[in-house]
């Protein structure tokens, strides 16, 4: 039988919880995903992104942006447009998320709940 003790169990590792914090969030993975391609217009990101309203883009831009992995730039114009790019930490994670692109076509099944 298996031990329940406390020191069979090991607390979780702090830096997954960090990850997670962040990228456990609805939306979070996408926005970045559609910015790896390259720096985007907030318009377009929203409309690259089905189902996102604006409140939430705008939230999780902010979110990322406080992360410093996300850099908001404004061109004065006119007309004035607001463009979204990874920083150098953002664009880090692109193998991380390939990675995890990967296994979810291997052992996810396609017909689950997303």
């Amino acid at each position: 039988m298996a031990e329940h003790s406390e020191q069979a169990c090991q607390r979780v590792d702090v830096g997954i919880t960090r990850v997670f914090e962040l990228f456990g969030k609805r939306w979070t993975g996408p926005i970045v995903s559609v910015l790896m391609q390259q720096p985007v217009h907030f318009a377009d990101l929203r409309r690259a992104i089905p189902g996102i309203s604006e409140r939430m883009l705008s939230d999780r831009l902010s979110e990322l942006g406080a992360a410093g992995l996300v850099v908001r730039e404004v061109d004065e114009g006119p007309p004035l447009r607001v463009s979204y790019r990874l920083t150098r930490a953002g664009a880090a994670m692109e193998p991380a998320l390939k990675e995890l692109a990967h296994w979810s076509k291997t052992y996810l099944p396609s017909d689950g709940p997303c």
